[in-house]
């Protein structure tokens, strides 16, 4: 039982309202006493609140309108209704239309709380459930989140390939969670106790990416003071996840084919060969069978590393995980920033569902992430937010989903006086994704 429970109570009949708010005295509920049911809703609009105990007949609205707005805000929170023994029927039909139970008038304090302390048990279990259910989607998982069909999937391809070494292609749109999923795959595996490491190749260049990947010896170019061991030869036992495997220059995919078969490194400036043993998971959003046939990507290197391959679902291919996601999200979001936010609105979260959102996950943690630095209220709004309009029809006073993105990119690019690396680590995207929304920035810019 919640004893900081925070309570709305609504009754036209003062002698009631002063009942329940010795009742809450003795019972160390936090009880707002509400006549007027417009006044109780506006509350509720502005604070956090466990349980909404209405009468049913009032003049200025029923109890039964009152649960109708409530229910367009917040579908689960629980709602007792109050009623006289003549109106019985009525108490039934409202719990029809989404009260969670009913209490009769004149009513007994001790029944009140005993009510009130079923109601409150019942929900926290639910909420308890709620969580269990989102632990449990991500626990084997590495927080990779979603029951649905598509990631179904995806859960029993990992259980499949986790304790085989072979090379895997993880292919999907941006921000559709390739990295989580190579880390599940690692970290579900009999040897996740071995390294794992990322390799960003989209942000590096050829020389740079050389010399993370083999290492170099002393001596072997300007500012190698010492020799440096390779981010190859760290992982071996492990596994090396490369990102953004399209990225990468003809030269590199040819030194990297050859690792691949060799199980062979030499660093940069040595002459001896390092024997390691690495099982490759690399990434890409490009199409690489396209890439082969247009001569920019090696068909011998495609066909070493795709062994097992795996497309992640977009995030409109799996719209049930939306509030799922949405739900993961706040919490961790709510906690970091120490806000009190508990969801969005319905009409919100519709909103949310029907969204293509073609940055996908990593898009929708961003999201909800803005909502809530800037929330100072319980329940999150889009406000004017409207996902679906014409980005190229930006209205100032409500800004598309784009145009706040793009508000968002520029704002944190000033905040690290235009550095880049530090402005996409932030955005929690690679810095080949940064340029490209930039310049996607400039040419609207331009066309307009």
């Amino acid at each position: 039982m919640n004893k900081n429970a925070k309570i709305i109570f609504v009754d036209d009949d003062i002698k009631a309202g002063e009942l329940m708010m010795r009742f809450s005295e003795g019972a160390n509920y936090d009880v707002k006493i509400f006549q007027d049911p417009g006044k109780a809703l506006n509350y509720f609009k502005e604070q956090h609140v466990n349980l909404i105990i209405s009468d049913l007949r009032m003049p200025s609205m029923t109890g039964m309108e009152l649960l109708a707005k409530i229910r367009k805000l917040d579908s689960d929170l629980p709602f007792i209704i109050i009623t006289g023994y003549a109106n019985i029927d009525d108490a039934i039909e409202a719990v029809r239309l989404g009260a969670t139970d009913f209490i009769k008038k004149p009513f007994d304090m001790d029944e009140m709380q005993i009510l009130i302390n079923r109601t409150l048990e019942r929900q926290a279990l639910v909420n308890e459930n709620q969580m269990l259910k989102q632990q449990l989607s991500s626990k084997s998982n590495n927080n990779l989140i979603g029951d649905a069909t598509a990631m179904q999937k995806v859960y029993q391809l990992i259980d499949k390939i986790a304790d085989i070494r072979c090379n895997v292609i993880i292919e999907g749109e941006s921000g559709t969670g390739k990295e989580l999923m190579a880390q599940s795959i690692h970290q579900q595996s009999h040897f996740a106790d071995t390294p794992f490491v990322i390799i960003d190749c989209g942000s590096l260049s050829d020389s740079l990416l050389e010399s993370e990947l083999f290492g170099h010896e002393k001596g072997a170019f300007t500012g190698a003071i010492a020799t440096k061991h390779g981010l190859l030869e760290s992982a071996s036992g492990g596994t090396v996840f490369l990102d953004e495997i399209g990225n990468i220059s003809d030269a590199m995919q040819t030194k990297l084919l050859r690792v691949i078969q060799e199980q062979q490194i030499t660093r940069v400036g040595g002459v001896h060969s390092i024997a390691i043993d690495v099982r490759f998971i690399v990434a890409t959003n490009r199409n690489l069978i396209e890439m082969i046939a247009s001569n920019t990507f090696r068909d011998d290197l495609y066909h070493r590393l795709n062994v097992i391959n795996i497309t992640m679902p977009s995030l409109r291919e799996r719209r049930e995980d939306i509030p799922l996601l949405i739900n993961h999200f706040i919490q961790y979001f709510a906690k970091h920033y120490n806000r009190s936010v508990s969801h969005f609105d319905p009409e919100s979260l519709k909103q949310l569902r029907a969204f293509d959102w073609p940055g996908n996950v990593r898009e929708l943690r961003n999201l909800v992430e803005r909502h809530i630095a800037l929330a100072d209220k319980p329940i999150l709004h889009l406000q004017a937010l409207n996902p679906r309009k014409d980005s190229n029809q930006i209205d100032a006073d409500n800004p598309s989903l784009q145009e706040l993105e793009q508000r968002y990119i520029l704002k944190t690019l000033q905040r690290f006086d235009g550095n880049r690396e530090l402005t996409a680590t932030t955005l929690g995207i690679n810095k080949s994704t940064l340029w490209r929304k930039l310049q996607a920035q400039r040419h609207s810019d331009l066309d307009d």
